[in-house]
C-alpha cells in the first residue's frame, strides 16, 4: 500500500500498465510507480515527482515547469536551442542607462552655467572694476588653481563619502560663488568669490568624472560597448554646454543686464541642477553596485588615506598618464596664451578669437561621438592617446608652416582644427585608461589626482610660455609642438588598455 502525507491510504493498484485519466493526485502518483508515462501526461508525472508532500493537487505552476522541462528533454538532438542573453553578439553602440544620462546631463549643465560668466569675468575685473593686468592675470590663475589643484581632495572625498554629498556640496558651493562674485566690489571679495568658485568645481567635477568612468567600465562589461564611446559622449555633451553657456552670457549683455545678470543666471543653472541631483543622484549603494569578484575593493569601509594616496603616487604607469595628460593640457592652454598672440599678429586685433572657440566647440559636438566610435573599434585606448598627441603636437607645428589665408586666420585655424581632433581622441582614451591603472575605491581620487597633477603642470607651463612670447614665431611654436610630442613619447610606455579590467588581473602593455 502506498502511504499518502495526509494519511490516506490508495485503495489498489491499477490493473493495467497504461495510467488511467489523471484526475487526481493518487492516481498521477500510481501511474508514476508503475512507470506508465505517455506522452501526452509526462508533464503531469514529473510535476508530481517534484510536488510538496502537502501538496493535494497538481500546482499549475510547477506543472507548465515540468512541461517545459519535458519538450526540453524530449527535443531532438538536432533541434537548435535558444540561445541565451550572454551569447548574444553585444553591440558596439548600445543605449546608456538612466544614470549614464544623468551624469552625461550634468555636465552639459555645469558647462552652461560656468561659460555664461567665465569669458566675461576678464573684462568685468579691468573694465568694471578697474584692476591691473597683472592683478587680472592673478586672479584667473586663482580661480584655475583652486579648481585643478585641488581636484585631488573632491576625488578623496567622493572615494569616503561617495559622490552624491560631494557633487551636492560643490554645486552649493558654486552657487553662493556666483552670488557673491555678482555683488563683489573689492579685490579681496572678488578674489574670496573666485577661489569659492573655483574649489566648487574642485569638489563636484572629481566625483561627476569618476563615477562616469566607473559607470562606462560596468556599461562596457554588461553590452560590449567601448567606454571610450560612453566617455566621447560625457566630453561632447561639456563641449555642447561650453558653446551654448557664452551664448547665454552674450545674449544677457546684449538686453543690458550686464556681468551682473550673467552670474546670477550661471547661479540659476546650479540651483536647477543641484535640486535635480537632490532628486535623482543614487546614494551609496550605486557606487558599490559591482561586480562581486571586486567588492572588497569598494566595500563603505574603504576608506582613502595616505595609503591611498601613496598607492596612487607610487603607480608608476599612472603617473605616466598624468605626465602625458599634463602634455595635452599645457598644449590646450595655448588657446588662451599664444593664439591671442597669433590672431593679434596675423589680423591686428583679437576680434577672431571667438569664431575660432566656436569652431573648436562644434567640432566637438559634431565628430566626437563618430570619431570615438571608430577608434574605439579598431585601436586601443593607448593607441588612441599617443595618435591624439601626435595630432596637437602637428598643430603646433603647422602654425609657422601654414600659409596665411582669408585675413590671416588660416595658420590659427588649422592649430585649432588639429588641436581639437587631437583632443577628441586622447581625452576619452585616457579618462578610459585611468580604471585600469588604478583600484576602484581609488578611481576618485586617481581621477581627481589626474587633474591636479595636469593642473601644476599648466600652472608651470604657463610661466615658460609666457617667456616665449617674445621670441620669434617659428621657434614658439616648435618648442610647443614638442611638448605633447614628449608625452606621446610617454605614453607609449603605458599599458595598452585594450577592455574593462578584469577582477584580479591588471592590463598589460602590448
Amino acid at each position: 500500500m502506498t502511504t499518502r502525507p495526509e494519511g490516506r491510504t490508495a485503495d489498489a493498484r491499477p490493473e493495467a500498465p497504461t495510467a488511467p485519466t489523471a484526475r487526481t493526485a493518487d492516481a498521477r502518483l500510481e501511474a508514476r510507480a508503475t512507470d506508465a508515462r505517455p506522452k501526452g501526461r509526462t508533464a503531469d508525472a514529473r510535476s508530481e515527482a517534484h510536488a510538496a508532500p502537502t501538496a493535494r493537487t497538481a500546482n499549475a505552476r510547477s506543472e507548465a515547469h515540468a512541461a517545459h522541462t519535458a519538450c526540453t528533454a524530449n527535443a531532438p538532438a538536432h533541434a537548435p536551442a535558444a540561445a541565451p542573453a550572454a551569447r548574444r553578439r553585444p553591440r558596439l553602440a548600445s543605449a546608456p542607462t538612466p544614470y549614464l544620462r544623468l551624469l552625461t546631463a550634468t555636465q552639459f549643465a555645469f558647462n552652461i552655467g560656468f561659460y555664461a560668466v567665465l569669458p566675461y569675468l576678464a573684462t568685468h575685473l579691468g573694465s568694471g572694476l578697474g584692476m591691473a593686468g597683472w592683478l587680472v592675470g592673478l586672479v584667473l590663475g586663482l580661480r584655475t588653481f583652486s579648481q585643478q589643484g585641488l581636484f585631488v581632495v573632491g576625488g578623496a572625498l567622493t572615494d569616503r563619502y561617495g559622490p552624491r554629498p560631494v557633487v551636492l556640496a560643490g554645486c552649493a558651493l558654486r552657487i553662493a560663488g556666483f552670488g557673491w562674485l555678482a555683488f563683489a566690489g573689492s579685490t579681496a571679495t572678488v578674489i574670496a568669490a573666485v577661489l569659492l568658485i573655483g574649489f566648487a568645481a574642485a569638489l563636484f567635477s572629481p566625483a561627476v568624472e569618476s563615477e562616469a568612468a566607473r559607470e562606462a567600465v560596468r556599461h562596457e562589461r554588461a553590452t560590449g560597448s567601448p567606454r571610450a564611446h560612453v566617455l566621447a559622449l560625457f566630453s561632447a555633451a561639456g563641449q555642447a554646454g561650453a558653446f551654448l553657456g557664452p551664448l547665454l552670457g552674450s545674449l544677457l549683455l546684449l538686453l543690458g543686464g550686464g556681468f551682473r545678470a550673467a552670474c546670477l543666471a550661471g547661479a540659476l543653472v546650479f540651483v536647477a541642477v543641484l535640486a535635480g541631483h537632490a532628486r535623482l543622484m543614487p546614494h551609496r549603494e550605486r557606487v558599490r553596485d559591482v561586480p562581486e569578484a571586486e567588492t572588497a575593493a569598494t566595500t563603505p569601509t574603504a576608506q582613502p588615506g595616505r595609503p591611498a594616496l601613496r598607492a596612487v603616487f607610487a603607480n608608476r604607469a599612472f603617473l605616466l598618464l598624468c605626465l602625458a595628460y599634463s602634455g595635452y593640457l599645457v598644449a590646450y592652454n595655448q588657446l588662451y596664451l599664444s593664439l591671442p598672440v597669433e590672431v593679434q599678429r596675423a589680423t591686428g586685433s583679437e576680434a577672431a578669437l571667438g569664431w575660432l572657440f566656436a569652431l573648436s566647440s562644434l567640432l566637438v559636438v559634431a565628430v566626437q561621438l563618430p570619431l570615438t566610435r571608430f577608434s574605439a573599434r579598431r585601436i586601443a585606448p593607448r593607441t588612441a592617446l599617443i595618435t591624439g598627441l601626435a595630432v596637437v603636437a602637428a598643430g603646433f607645428a603647422a602654425v609657422p608652416l601654414t600659409p596665411a589665408g582669408p585675413r590671416g586666420l588660416l595658420p590659427a585655424a588649422t592649430f585649432v582644427v588639429l588641436l581639437t581632433l587631437g583632443q577628441m581622441l586622447l581625452v576619452p582614451a585616457a579618462r578610459g585608461l585611468v580604471p585600469d591603472l588604478v583600484e576602484d575605491r581609488q578611481l576618485g581620487l586617481a581621477t581627481g589626482a589626474l587633474s591636479s597633477v595636469s593642473g601644476i603642470a599648466v600652472l608651470a607651463g604657463s610661466a615658460a610660455t609666457g617667456a616665449l612670447l617674445d621670441v620669434s614665431a617659428p621657434v614658439r611654436w616648435a618648442v610647443l609642438a614638442a611638448v605633447p610630442l614628449t608625452g606621446a613619447v610617454l605614453a607609449f610606455t603605458l599599458p595598452a588598455g585594450r577592455g574593462g579590467k578584469e577582477p584580479g588581473a591588471r592590463a598589460v602593455a602590448g
